[in-house]
């Protein structure tokens, strides 16, 4: 683990490097196809900007909300740019609200607009996990297994590299040059990359050693990630019946 990367006389905390880094690769690679989508390049840009703004800060007031005690008697730290100090599903959720309302005040796609995002999510999927192994968390459960890593004191799960390990290989099957991929139909790009995302998010968080556990002992991920799960299935059935729909009823138009 190296949260911190020294070089001469700077400091700089690895994690959030190795997310900028992520975030600009993805950027870079749905450029590239970006126009199968009409969506403009500038559009991506905005709409990612957006997210990291808001993004941010939405995960630094849940993190508020959520651990108050933190703050008390230092509120310096609200401005902290201590990585761990970040609530990520806070961030997810105000970083989408953002990007619908300018979504829909620029009058972009809903769906293809998604398609056009999803290479960032999957890029940004590998430099979350490479972050987390830089930073020590994120960590797994204690275990004898012969691979498993010595960290805050125990033989644990590298559960960090197995979450890159499994968003390496949703972005390798959801590779936006594979042909099959240009035939998808809008929005389905994205719900794959959803569903796949939240199938191994649901798999890997039995492994991890720092879970949020409701109550009845179910941990908080797994059940955001099997809603997800869920959620993106019945979206890929949906838009299969909608497009069934109207080739059907062109057809019977066609033959009147």
């Amino acid at each position: 683990m190296m949260p911190i990367l020294n070089i001469g006389p700077l400091a700089i905390q690895l994690p959030g490097l190795l997310l900028i880094v992520g975030l600009y690769l993805g950027l870079w690679l749905a450029e590239r196809y970006s126009m199968r989508y009409r969506i403009q390049p500038n559009a991506l840009y905005n709409i990612v900007f957006i997210a990291l703004i808001f993004g941010i800060l939405g995960a630094r007031l849940f993190y508020i909300f959520r651990s108050p005690e933190m703050f008390t008697g230092n509120l310096t730290s609200i401005v902290s740019l201590n990585y761990a100090m970040l609530d990520p599903f806070g961030g997810i959720i105000t970083a989408a609200i953002s990007c619908l309302i300018y979504g829909q005040r620029k009058k972009l796609p809903f769906w293809s607009t998604l398609d056009a995002l999803t290479p960032i999510l999957a890029v940004f999927a590998i430099a979350l996990g490479t972050a987390h192994f830089s930073s020590g968390s994120a960590f797994g459960m204690a275990t004898d297994l012969p691979w498993g890593i010595e960290l805050w004191g125990t033989k644990r799960h590298p559960s960090q590299i197995y979450e890159i390990f499994a968003a390496s290989l949703v972005l390798i099957a959801l590779f936006p040059s594979w042909k099959y991929i240009s035939r998808l139909r809008s929005g389905n790009y994205f719900l794959l990359f959803s569903a796949s995302t939240s199938a191994y998010y649901l798999f890997l968080e039995a492994f991890r050693g720092d879970s949020y556990l409701l109550p009845g002992g179910f941990r908080l991920t797994q059940v955001i990630s099997l809603v997800i799960l869920i959620a993106s299935l019945f979206g890929i059935k949906t838009i299969h019946s909608r497009y069934d729909e109207i080739l059907s009823s062109t057809i019977e138009d066609t033959t009147v």
